[in-house]
């Protein structure tokens, strides 16, 4: 049996792709067997790896990609900082805790929330996510089709669902309640990461039920990681800059 066919049916894809090339450096580099043997299996476990990593980000519906690195707390006061960075260690996934970031528009909410999303797949979590108002549209379709219990199903496996843009647009009744259903019965089966403009006390302006949308904010918020991220707009800031550097030049 060649090389190939063997790494095909063993799904040893770097080995399958990259053998010649490293049997010409094996010999090049004059390297034992156990040496050679070493390093092919640690390309072929990071090799593996990052397949792996590459298949949750897609998975996970990602609308851009954004990363912690490039994610600026310093806008926040220290408290929110804390909280923030109590975070970025994923415990809270681990432990199935809730978080929510609260906060007016263009202050990062978004950013961090994809930003936690990449980093748990990196780290082996399968996350989901996707904005408020399409969740409603994908719930609607999936009770038409009698899908929504698979969807449900499907909803409660992901370890993290991110959920973003909670409060931009109102619902209607029916969407309220299947948003209500739908996270009720995830709640402490995985966590819940939701980004929202407004703060609790609002909430029923989207949901428009205000015993359900106590109800529903008494299960999220128990237990959860509540972030304030309001303050200074990170888009207003980048525009102004931009548009400082325009008329220096």
């Amino acid at each position: 049996m060649m090389i190939e066919e063997a790494a095909r049916e063993l799904k040893l894809f770097y080995t399958r792709e990259y053998h010649d090339s490293f049997i010409k450096e094996v010999n090049q580099r004059g390297l034992n067997f156990e040496e050679a043997l070493t390093e092919l299996l640690t390309e072929e476990v990071s090799h593996r790896r990052n397949r792996s990593y590459q298949r949750r980000i897609t998975q996970a519906k990602f609308q851009q990609k954004k990363y912690l690195a490039d994610f600026d707390d310093t806008v926040f006061p220290e408290t929110s900082r804390k909280q923030l960075r109590v975070l970025t260690s994923l415990e809270f996934i681990k432990r199935k805790e809730n978080a929510i970031l609260i906060g007016n528009p263009g202050t990062g909410k978004t950013h961090f929330s994809i930003a936690i999303g990449i980093e748990a797949c990196l780290q082996g979590f399968n996350v989901q996510f996707v904005n408020a108002p399409n969740l409603i549209i994908q719930l609607k379709e999936a009770v038409t089709q009698s899908q929504f219990v698979r969807f449900k199903r499907r909803f409660e496996s992901v370890d993290l669902v991110i959920i973003d843009e909670l409060g931009y647009l109102s619902f209607d009744e029916s969407g309220a309640e299947l948003l209500f259903n739908l996270l009720s019965n995830r709640n402490d089966k995985g966590s819940i990461m939701i980004t929202s403009n407004l703060t609790f006390d609002r909430w029923h302006e989207c949901f428009k039920d205000t015993t359900l949308t106590a109800t529903l904010v008494d299960r999220l918020a128990y237990q959860a990681h509540v972030i304030d991220m309001r303050g200074e707009s990170y888009r207003i800031k980048q525009t102004s800059s931009w548009i400082d550097s325009m008329t220096t030049n």
